[in-house]
């Protein structure tokens, strides 16, 4: 199979299932008879842009970037924990392990208003374009 059938049929298996590990995704297309490395499977969701998000009990799944209409969606504000603000520049705090996956899910979303994300463990710097564009970010994450 080559990489775009497969790529198309990993966004399938996503969409239909509630998919939280790489391991599950290599075993459904283990099952229908595509054999993937870990290393292929790796690039393959980082080229689809998938994302992880929690659902209402806390687990972790897999979706579909395209899928998260807003950078500040109600799934993404799972993620937060803390909001504060320095002039334009918001820091968010999450779960340890939690700020990348924000910081992909905010640039993904190519927003105008936001310059650029820096993610660390479990913290976010968001760098907005100015102070009111800040403000108004924090009051709607807060």
């Amino acid at each position: 199979m080559n990489k775009i059938n497969r790529q198309n049929r990993i966004k399938q298996i996503i969409q239909v299932g509630h998919i939280g590990t790489q391991e599950e995704i290599k075993q459904t297309l283990a099952e229908e008879g595509i054999t993937v490395t870990q290393a292929t499977l790796s690039r393959d969701l980082r080229e689809i842009g998938l994302l992880k998000l929690r659902d209402s009990e806390g687990k972790l799944y897999y979706t579909l970037s395209e899928l998260v209409s807003s950078s500040f969606s109600p799934a993404v504000r799972t993620y937060i924990r803390k909001v504060a603000r320095a002039g334009f520049m918001l820091v968010l705090h999450t779960d340890l392990g939690e700020a990348d996956v924000l910081a992909n899910i905010i640039d993904s979303q190519d927003n105008s208003d936001i310059l650029g994300t820096v993610a660390g463990a479990d913290t976010l710097l968001v760098i907005c374009k100015d102070e009111a564009t800040a403000k108004l970010f924090e009051s709607d994450l807060s």
